[in-house]
C-alpha cells in the first residue's frame, strides 16, 4: 500500500488548464467527435477497448509534464475505466489510435508537431481531420490526415491516401472516408459503420418489413 501510494502522482494539468482547455469548441469539432466516439464504442462493443475523450496522456512522473491530450484516444485491449489521466506504462499502454479534429488555433500543430510526439508515446496511428465547412487553409486540398508509426518506433510516417481521400486503419478495421463536415468509417466490404442508436433503428426498419411481407402491420403490435 505504501509502494502504491509512493508511485501516485498528482499532475499539476489534470487540475489545471492547458491552453487547449481554454480554447473554444466549434460546432463543427463537437458534432464530430461525438460522432466517432458513438461509431468506436459500438463498434468495439463486445471487445475490451477503451475509448477516451480529451484525456491527458504522460509519459513520466514529472509532475508539472505538459500532457498530450488527443480529441480521442482508442485503447485497444484495456477495459474503460473511468479516470483522471492516463500514464503511459503505469496505467496502460499508449493509445493504438488517436484522433485530433481541427481547429482554426491546432491545425497547424496538428499537422507539423503532432506526430512526432505521438511517436514518441508509442501511439501507432494518428489521425487527423478538418469539418469546418469551408475547410482550413491548411487542408484545402483534402480533410484527412494520417500517419503511421515507424517500425522502429522511433518516427511517424503519412499514410498514402486511397480513393476519395480514404485511409484504411488496420487497428480500426475500418476504412476512414471523408464526407464534408463528418468522418465515416467503413467494412472491408462497403458497408458504414453504425452508432448503436443507427443500428438499433436500422434492425427495427428490417423487422418491419419482414413483418409487412408477411401480411403484419407491425404499428398494430405496439
Amino acid at each position: 500500500m505504501a509502494r502504491h501510494i509512493e508511485d501516485e502522482v498528482v499532475y499539476y494539468y489534470d487540475s489545471h488548464s492547458t491552453e487547449e482547455d481554454l480554447m473554444g469548441e466549434t460546432s463543427f469539432h463537437a458534432a464530430l467527435m461525438h460522432y466517432l466516439v458513438d461509431v468506436l464504442t459500438w463498434f468495439f462493443h463486445e471487445r475490451a477497448c477503451a475509448i477516451y475523450e480529451n484525456l491527458n496522456f504522460y509519459q513520466t512522473s514529472n509532475p508539472h509534464e505538459y500532457p498530450l491530450a488527443p480529441d480521442i484516444a482508442v485503447i485497444k485491449g484495456v477495459a474503460y475505466q473511468p479516470t483522471r489521466s492516463w500514464r503511459v506504462s503505469k496505467s496502460g499502454p499508449a493509445p493504438h489510435v488517436v484522433f485530433e479534429i481541427a481547429s482554426l488555433e491546432t491545425w497547424k500543430k496538428d499537422l507539423e508537431e503532432k506526430p512526432l510526439k505521438y511517436a514518441r508515446m508509442g501511439v501507432h496511428e494518428y489521425f487527423a481531420y478538418d469539418p469546418h465547412e469551408p475547410p482550413l487553409p491548411k487542408s484545402s486540398s483534402r480533410r484527412l490526415f494520417g500517419w503511421r508509426l515507424d517500425q522502429d518506433g522511433s518516427s511517424m510516417k503519412e499514410m498514402p491516401i486511397g480513393p476519395g481521400g480514404s485511409l484504411w486503419s488496420p487497428y480500426l478495421e475500418s476504412w476512414l472516408v471523408p464526407d464534408g463536415a463528418m468522418l465515416r468509417l467503413y467494412d472491408h466490404s462497403g458497408q458504414v459503420r453504425l452508432t448503436q442508436a443507427e443500428a438499433e433503428a436500422r434492425r427495427a426498419q428490417v423487422l418491419a418489413e419482414k413483418l409487412r411481407s408477411l401480411g403484419v402491420d407491425p404499428d398494430q403490435l405496439l
